[in-house]
């Protein structure tokens, strides 16, 4: 299984990113392997549609969970759609918040977050 998580950082020590179509990078964690891989996200410093373009990246990584804060209306309609479950979590290192996933302490993600227009 593959779950992914917004992050502020490269490593799995970094912070995670409640923004999820403008964090720095997603950091995918296989529970097959037990490793890592930080991968730059392609929308943080898009002008438009920042969560679209996160949401593709994640759908084409092949994940099965997203970690992140929230989600806007077109993230979350291809999250949903692509069937990968996204959970809510507050900032913490990321591999403290899939230890959170595993023992299934994080809140699903059901409803979209307010749409932000733009890079702020």
């Amino acid at each position: 299984m593959k779950i992914v998580v917004s992050a502020a950082g490269v490593t799995k020590e970094s912070m995670l990113d409640k923004r999820f179509g403008r964090c720095e990078y997603f950091i995918i964690f296989d529970t097959d392997t037990n490793s890592y891989e930080a991968i730059p996200n392609a929308g943080v410093n898009a002008s438009g549609g920042a969560g679209i373009k996160a949401a593709n990246q994640i759908i084409e990584a092949k994940a099965n969970v997203l970690i992140t804060g929230n989600l806007g209306p077109n993230a979350f309609e291809l999250i949903e759609k692509s069937k990968i479950k996204a959970v809510s979590c507050e900032v913490m290192p990321v591999n403290r918040a899939i230890e959170l996933y595993q023992k299934n302490m994080l809140s699903d993600i059901f409803n979209a977050g307010v749409a932000h227009h733009g890079m702020r």
